[in-house]
């Protein structure tokens, strides 16, 4: 985990900060996910099916492994997942090499953030190495933590462990910070830490629920706007 010194912690009524997934919320990363899923499933002589990979948004790479073995009904083993997945870490280095594609708003929210001195983290299932390199494009400055997946002792999402370390490494309490999810595993996560979920769908539906906020895109969720949206709550 990389820890930052936190912004100041805005006036009363706005977040006390702002938790950002990766994948799929804030870059359109998950297309290049697309890509090392069906060639990984191809490598074990399968064919992923659509909802194959809708089921495996949001999770990490432990899980990715072992359910890829799963679906091309190979034998479930340590070492075979450990070589599928080492693989996939490599495949997908080259591709988060060159820059990231950002989701609609993505930047220029935290832009705002960062103006108006809420400080933020990201909270993602990724690893760290991966993580590294798509912070090239997406920017270290805006954060003042990053969690990555595998730094959650093995509680990823949807288990509420990313969202509470980023807000125990802010000095904050999760009900006082709002969450931005794209995955139904993601929005899980968030919610049962006790954050206001943003929910941003992008590849699947996500269902509602009672702290659940939904936008259509991040474009205008300004500083102002996560304002209103906790103030609400």
């Amino acid at each position: 985990m990389l820890v930052t010194e936190p912004s100041a912690v805005p006036g009363s009524g706005g977040p006390a900060a702002v938790l950002w997934d990766m994948d799929g919320t804030l870059v359109d990363s998950e297309k290049l996910w697309d890509i090392v899923l069906a060639e990984g499933a191809q490598r074990l002589g399968g064919e992923l099916t659509t909802q194959q990979r809708i089921s495996l948004v949001g999770s990490n790479m432990a899980s990715t492994s072992r359910r890829l073995l799963e679906f091309a009904g190979r034998d479930v083993t340590d070492d075979a997942a450990d070589e599928i997945a080492r693989w996939m870490r490599g495949r997908t280095a080259e591709l988060f090499s060159d820059a990231l594609p950002w989701r609609p708003g993505a930047r220029e929210a935290l832009e705002s953030l960062r103006a108006a001195g809420v400080p933020c983290a990201l909270v993602t299932s990724t690893e760290r190495g991966l993580t590294e390199l798509a912070l090239n494009t997406i920017g270290r400055e805006f954060f003042a933590v990053t969690v990555c997946g595998d730094e959650v002792d093995g509680r990823n999402k949807p288990e509420p462990e990313p969202y509470l370390r980023a807000a125990r490494l802010l000095g904050l309490q999760p009900a006082d910070c709002v969450a931005v999810e794209d995955s139904p595993v993601g929005a899980a996560s968030a919610e049962a830490a006790g954050c206001t979920v943003v929910v941003v769908e992008a590849d699947v539906p996500v269902a509602q629920g009672a702290g659940r906020i939904f936008r259509s895109s991040l474009v205008g969720v300004d500083a102002a706007e996560f304002g209103r949206i906790h103030a609400s709550r």
